[in-house]
């Protein structure tokens, strides 16, 4: 008669208790799967405490500007004074904007203009080099600091026209320059037609001398201010 053999294994985590029954030469393998089962069972058990007492660690945030208002709060009227003071010190950006905002000044428009030609309309003999993006910037920078209409439309209609005053003198072989020409004629069309119609006629005798030039530069910048031109309702003279 065979003998059978019980391999109990205890386990006191949730009170379980588990018995295996075996028979014959199946003695050995079945301790080692017993002691096996156990060894997994504690090492599941004190990889869950581990995480359980993990230190939480602060996660990082990054600040806003409602975290820079609730500062803003501890300020009398002399700190705040001395935070602005401190900004318009930082930069010529700074001094650009607090000036478009506060109206100081006799034209708060210029400096943008003096960026956009600098990027748009660079001196080449000084081997002064091109930029759209930071053309670009300088209508933006003014849209947060004023965005007045007629003022932007004063701004797109002047890229276009810097535009043109480079490409007179000098060649470009450069398709996105051309494309951010067509699409500154657009957004200036747009932003004259918005306007009151009193305001529009110089802008648009403006708009209308830059689509001409356009029908020499190639591209299809030509025909594409035409198309843009007859969109927003305008005719072409014959």
């Amino acid at each position: 008669m065979r003998k059978c053999w019980v391999v109990e294994s205890k386990l006191r985590h949730h009170g379980h208790r588990h018995e295996t029954f075996f028979c014959g030469g199946a003695k050995q393998a079945a301790l080692r799967r017993s002691r096996a089962d156990c060894l997994n069972r504690f090492q599941q058990i004190t990889t869950r405490l581990a995480k359980r007492n993990k230190p939480m660690t602060k996660k990082k945030t990054i600040p806003f500007w409602s975290d820079v208002k609730t500062k803003l709060v501890d300020f009398d009227r002399a700190g705040l004074i001395g935070l602005v003071q401190g900004l318009y010190a930082a930069s010529k950006d700074n001094q650009t904007f607090l000036h478009a905002r506060l109206g100081i000044g006799d034209d708060p428009i210029k400096p943008y203009k003096a960026t956009i030609s600098r990027w748009i309309c660079p001196d080449v003999m000084r081997n002064q080099d091109i930029s759209v993006a930071k053309a670009k910037k300088a209508i933006a920078d003014y849209k947060k600091a004023i965005g007045r209409p007629e003022g932007l439309a004063e701004l797109f209609i002047y890229y276009c026209e810097e535009v043109c005053t480079f490409l007179s003198h000098c060649g470009m072989g450069d398709e996105g320059y051309y494309s951010a020409l067509v699409r500154m004629f657009g957004r200036a069309l747009k932003a004259t037609m918005a306007l009151p119609e009193p305001q529009r006629d110089d802008f648009l005798n403006r708009l209308g001398n830059i689509r001409i030039a356009g029908q020499g530069y190639g591209w299809g910048v030509g025909d594409d201010f035409n198309w843009l031109w007859e969109k927003a309702g305008l005719e072409i003279d014959a």
